[in-house]
């Protein structure tokens, strides 16, 4: 799917895709990445997405891990590239934002009492930051949802630029 993210420098938009993650292009532990991707792309009854930017040497710039359990989407982890985390020296911006209603996009194929929602859970820290930014809402815990009216905001606002 191609979605466009915010070059931070040059204050424009460009193409990227997400795509379903092969064998190759996986980012690594090694490149400063805080999950074993490689592992994770092995994993059964999950899928993983990479949000690449458009071209040939496409770099990978976010990582997102689904799996459904219970008819419910779970994104079970999401991770941005090394250099797009932080505000001071970020390179691209909208990564995590694209990531996750696509995410969103994804649980509306689904059937079922949950079709629409995204589950997942996040660290302590940053809760109000998904609520804030995502519209999220805290289940219990950790755990925290996008229900569908805020699933497909994020689809219009991330996925089709509206």
């Amino acid at each position: 799917m191609n979605v466009y993210i915010l070059d931070i420098k040059k204050d424009r938009l460009i193409k990227a895709e997400i795509v379903i993650a092969g064998k190759k292009g996986i980012p690594l532990k090694r490149d400063g990445w805080n999950f074993n991707w490689e592992q994770l792309v092995r994993e059964k009854n999950s899928k993983t997405f990479l949000l690449k930017t458009s071209g040939p040497e496409g770099s990978v710039e976010g990582a997102m891990h689904l799996k459904i359990e219970n008819e419910m989407l779970i994104m079970d982890i999401l991770e941005i590239a090394p250099h797009n985390v932080g505000q001071k020296d970020k390179r691209y911006d909208y990564v995590a934002g694209c990531l996750i209603a696509f995410a969103c996009r994804e649980s509306f194929k689904l059937e079922g009492d949950y079709k629409g929602f995204l589950t997942f859970v996040s660290k302590t820290n940053l809760i109000k930051w998904y609520a804030d930014k995502y519209d999220a809402k805290v289940a219990l815990g950790q755990r925290m949802f996008i229900d569908d009216e805020a699933g497909k905001n994020l689809i219009n606002e991330y996925l089709e630029r509206k």
